[in-house]
């Protein structure tokens, strides 16, 4: 029935400080960014790797989430990497906070988590 997942999209607080988070320090590319006048809100398509991934909506009268680590929802949003040293190295080089190392109980793969400006929690998963 399903083929893959076709994107992921996130309503964001400050549009301009999430659009220089995903695309320059996470590297995302940018496919399509619209300002939608009748409703005060841009929406930013990106790619990762040349694949459409993530839609960031700003909206101005978002609703905050509710809170963290279990809230009703998303829970968070995992980026596959071959070097997760590297990768931590590369978001610390930003000043984005990295949680600690660990080692997932069943695979044996490093991961950590990190967050994106709206405190949206992201998570690096080595491949």
């Amino acid at each position: 029935m399903f083929s893959s997942i076709h994107h992921i999209a996130l309503i964001v607080s400050d549009y301009e400080k999430s659009k220089a988070f995903y695309t320059e320090v996470l590297g995302l590319e940018i496919i399509q960014e619209v300002y939608r006048e009748e409703r005060q809100s841009y929406k930013l398509d990106l790619a990762l790797n040349g694949v459409y991934s993530i839609e960031l909506f700003s909206f101005p009268d978002y609703k905050p989430r509710a809170s963290r680590p279990e809230a009703l929802g998303l829970r968070h949003l995992a980026f596959a990497v071959e070097d997760i040293e590297a990768a931590i190295t590369r978001l610390q080089l930003f000043q984005v906070e990295v949680e600690p190392l660990r080692i997932d109980e069943y695979t044996g793969k490093k991961f950590t988590f990190f967050f994106d400006p709206d405190g949206l929690p992201l998570e690096l998963y080595s491949i």
